[in-house]
Order: structure tokens, then C-alpha cells, then sequence
């Protein structure tokens, strides 16, 4: 058993700025992301994306992300609260973004910037998908540091005390998370992706991926205490998740179909 050491939440702080760990993660994963991208333009120069296009998406990732997230979890998780004191929906650095409402904004980020610059829409997200694993495993870090979204109790040796909560030794959900939403799922898409698949292909698998690793971990994440288990048992996070998996299995099949279609015409 751990006792987590309850870190100081700004990493850096100069004069009335301070700059928080889980924002410094945000900032590396978008980072990284961008780093990743320009590799792909330079190891696949035939894909007819160049570092401008990947300049360019970073910038609209970056409002995906941080205005779907919020909204994310605006509508998702304290509806009714937001809806008494619809300003606080700014109050931004009180905490409260929600992965499938940054999800969501993403998509519709990417559509703009598809639009925007004459790309096909669903090339764009399986260009995007393999960059994004690393940014999402940050994110986990950056719960962790913060003591947030702690686990279940359990006995396993590995267990985590999060002083902020209680004395009961947790799992390290966000640890985990960072495990399978950041490792497992990067190696899974990029490895994927490494190859020319059908259209939509590698977007079905990071669907696929992401919706079952995050419904897997969430077995021993604690529920928010606000909305606890909801229908079967399963948390808000598993009912986010069914979807995003049966859409990529979805998508998965229809593009290796179509992909036959056009090779035996």
C-alpha cells in the first residue's frame, strides 16, 4: 500500500501565473501530438498532408478539446447545477472536463477543418487518431497528480491512500487509465495505421479500442459521487463508452466491406 503525496496541484508559478499539472499535461500532449503528426508527413509524404495542414489541426484540436470537454461535461455530468448558475459553465479553472465531450468537440473540429481545407472528413480522423493516445494518457497523469478521479477500495498490494478522500486504500484508476487509454491504445492504432487501410478503418479501431479499455477501467474507478452507478451497475463512463465501441466495430466492418466492393468491381 502507497500513500499518495498529495502534490501540489500548480507545477509552476510565476508571479500571478500559475501554470497547474494537469494543464502542463494538456500542453505535452498536444506537444506530442504535434510531433507524432510530423513524423507521419515525413515518413508518408504520399498521404498529401504537410506540416502547415498539421500546424493548422493542432490549433483546431486545441478548441475541440478544451470547448467540448467543458460542454462535455456540462450536459453529461451536473446538468441541472450548470443550469441554476449557467456562468459558472466559464469558471473553467474550478475543473470539469468530460474525454467524451473533448471526443466530440474533436469530431467536430476535424469536420470544420476538413471543410476548411478540402480534405475527406473521415481521411482526416484516421490521420488524427493514432496521435491522440499519448495526449489522453497524459491527461490520466495529471488526475493522478492531482488526487482526482481515485479508484475503489480493493487489497491489492499495489493499492493507492488518497489522503484528500479518505484512509481507504484505492486502486490507482488513473494510473491504469493511463495504461490502457495511453500505452495500450497508442501501440494498438499506430501499429495499425502503419499500414494503407480502407477509409474510416483506423478511426473504427480507435473507437473500438478506446470505448473498451475506458468501459474495462472503469470497473475500478469510483463512480462521481453525484451521479454513483446508474441502469445495470455500470457508471456514466461505461454508458459513454458502449457507443464509441459499437460505432467502431461498426465502422470497422462497412469500410472493409466497401473496400471489397471497389476491389472486385
Amino acid at each position: 500500500m502507497f500513500i499518495h503525496p498529495q502534490f501540489n496541484p500548480i507545477a509552476i508559478e510565476l508571479g500571478p501565473v500559475a501554470v497547474r499539472w494537469y494543464g502542463l499535461m494538456y500542453l505535452v500532449g498536444f506537444v506530442a501530438g504535434l510531433t507524432l503528426g510530423r513524423y507521419r508527413v515525413r515518413r508518408q509524404p504520399q498521404s498529401g498532408w504537410t506540416y502547415k495542414d498539421i500546424d493548422d489541426l493542432l490549433f483546431y484540436c486545441v478548441i475541440g478539446v478544451v470547448a467540448g470537454g467543458r460542454i462535455g461535461y456540462v450536459l453529461f455530468y451536473k446538468f441541472a447545477d450548470y443550469l441554476q448558475d449557467p456562468l459558472h459553465v466559464f469558471y473553467v479553472w474550478e475543473g470539469g472536463m468530460s474525454f467524451h465531450g473533448g471526443f466530440l468537440g474533436v469530431i467536430t473540429a476535424m469536420a470544420l477543418f476538413a471543410w476548411r481545407h478540402r480534405k475527406p472528413w473521415m481521411g482526416v480522423t484516421d490521420f488524427i487518431a493514432p496521435l491522440c493516445p499519448l495526449g489522453l494518457g497524459l491527461g490520466r497523469i495529471g488526475n493522478f497528480i492531482n488526487a482526482e478521479l481515485w479508484g475503489r477500495p480493493t487489497d491489492v498490494p499495489w493499492a493507492v491512500v488518497f489522503p484528500n478522500v479518505d484512509n481507504l486504500p484505492r486502486h490507482p484508476s488513473q494510473l491504469y487509465e493511463f495504461a490502457l487509454e495511453g500505452v495500450v491504445l497508442f501501440v494498438l492504432v499506430w501499429w495499425f495505421s502503419r499500414k494503407p487501410r480502407p477509409l474510416a478503418a483506423v478511426s473504427g479501431v480507435f473507437l473500438i479500442g478506446y470505448g473498451s479499455l475506458r468501459f474495462l477501467a472503469e470497473f475500478t474507478r469510483e463512480p462521481d459521487n453525484f451521479l454513483g452507478f446508474l441502469a445495470f451497475g455500470l457508471t456514466m463512463g461505461q454508458w459513454l463508452s458502449l457507443p464509441m465501441a459499437l460505432a467502431g466495430v461498426v465502422m470497422l466492418v462497412v469500410a472493409y466491406r466497401r473496400a471489397g466492393r471497389t476491389a472486385g468491381a
